[in-house]
Formats: structure tokens, C-alpha cells, sequence
């Protein structure tokens, strides 16, 4: 169901309004009220602030370009093949469940203490994610379609340009939509190790370390924009897309 903006502030400004009243009963330093947090937000965005939310946005769209670019091909080739999808389907049954953020330590001993073993983290869990819907997307293609297309004289690089890739297209966008949350958590927990910089590193420094909890919360608003961002921004492609999908 796709909201309209309309909804979407007012529910926006409701949430703001309960957080305001939840301060007020509280009366703790560690829950500072909606408006202070605002404040705050709006100095530091211009500051550290900024520099840490554009190094979170960075890791989260390279790992989301990358994990299209692999993830796309391999399941159109295995939602084609019967064959290397029954070869693969074992190994990722095995892979898909597995809790891969527990990979978080391995990778940065593997990779280091920079840029990679973060975008490895999401790379990796958007793969499985992007990798299963598409193949069972383009597997599930009518064979009658199929064969309508082959009649015509398509061979395989035709009909995985015009046929298995549009069809999937749907298939894409609810993946990247439902993994933006996941992504955004994991790029947390991901930022806490061996960094300087990211949203996640942000949060841990104001609430932990200098217990500036207005900071704090600043930083958390910042990481909800992003993943808010990431959601919207991939309603706006689905719509480009995929027009059909909301047509009356």
C-alpha cells in the first residue's frame, strides 16, 4: 500500500508529539525532549554530524550497487536454469538463515579497519536477500510467455534482456524495500568496530562515552533519515519502473 506524504507528516509530527509528552513524564536526562533533540540535530548536521551521516550513506549505497550487480545476474541465470538452481538451492538454503552480522569481527580481521568489511557486511546480506527473489521471480515466469517470446526467434541474451529482467524488475524493488531496515541496522552494529566515522560510531561516542544524550538521539534521527531515505527513494524507482504496479 503506498502512503501518501500527507499521511506520512502527520504521522510524522504525531510521533514527535508523543515523544514530547513520553520526555515530560519520564523527566530523565538519558530521554531528552523531541524539540531539544531537534535543536541539536540541526547544529551538528552542519558539522561532524554531517561527515559521519555521509560516510554511513556511502557504505550503504556501495553495498547496495554491488549486491545488484551480483545478486541481479545470478538469479536470473539460476530462475532459467533448473539445473544450477537445484546444484545451488542446497547452498542457499544453507546461507540464507544463517545470521551473517556475526561475520562482523571475522571480516574486519580479514579486511581491516576501513571502508570494506562494512560494505562487505551489507553486501552479503543484501545478496541472499536480492538473489532468492529474483530467482523465484524469474522462475516462476509462465512457460507459455517463454515460448511465445522463442517463437519469435529470441535466443537466451534476448530473453534475459526482455523478458526475465522486466519481469524480476518488481521482484528487485520489494527486495531492496525490505532490506533497507536490515541494511541500516547492520551498518550499526558495523560502524561500533574499528571506525572513526559513521552514524553507528556517532551514537556509541554521544550515549557512551560523553553521555551527551541530546547528541545522542540526534544521531539516531540522523540514522532514521538515512534508512527513511533509502525506503522512499527506492518507492520513487518502483514507480519509475514499474508504473503497472500502481495503476487503477
Amino acid at each position: 500500500m503506498k502512503m501518501r506524504p500527507r499521511d506520512v507528516l502527520l504521522a510524522l509530527i504525531g510521533v514527535f508529539l508523543f515523544w514530547e509528552v513520553l520526555a515530560l513524564g519520564f523527566n530523565q536526562a538519558i530521554f531528552p525532549p523531541a524539540h531539544q533533540v531537534l535543536v541539536v540535530f540541526t547544529q551538528e548536521i552542519g558539522s561532524d554530524l554531517g561527515g559521519h551521516f555521509l560516510a554511513s550513506l556511502y557504505r550503504v549505497v556501495a553495498s547496495t550497487i554491488l549486491a545488484l550487480l551480483l545478486a541481479v545476474p545470478a538469479g536470473l541465470a539460476l530462475g532459467q536454469s533448473p539445473r544450477w538452481n537445484n546444484f545451488f538451492s542446497p547452498v542457499i538454503y544453507l546461507l540464507y538463515p544463517f545470521p551473517k552480522v556475526v561475520l562482523v569481527p571475522i571480516l574486519i580481521i580479514l579486511f581491516g579497519i576501513g571502508d570494506l568489511p562494512k560494505i562487505l557486511i551489507i553486501l552479503i546480506i543484501l545478496f541472499f536477500q536480492i538473489l532468492v527473489l529474483v530467482r523465484d521471480q524469474a522462475a516462476g515466469l509462465q512457460t507459455e510467455l517463454i515460448q511465445s517470446v522463442r517463437s519469435l526467434g529470441a535466443g537466451r541474451r534476448a530473453l534475459f534482456r526482455y523478458v526475465y529482467l522486466p519481469a524480476s524488475l518488481p521482484a528487485v524493488l520489494t527486495a531492496l524495500r525490505q532490506s533497507v531496515g536490515t541494511a541500516v541496522a547492520v551498518l550499526y552494529v558495523a560502524e561500533l568496530f574499528a571506525t572513526r566515522w559513521g552514524l553507528g560510531y556517532y551514537i556509541y561516542l554521544q550515549g557512551s562515552t560523553l553521555f551527551d544524550y541530546p547528541a545522542m538521539y540526534a544521531g539516531i534521527l540522523a540514522m532514521s533519515l538515512l534508512g527513511f531515505g533509502l525506503y522512499f527513494s527506492v518507492e520513487w524507482l518502483e514507480d519509475r519502473l514499474c508504473p503497472w504496479l500502481h495503476a487503477d
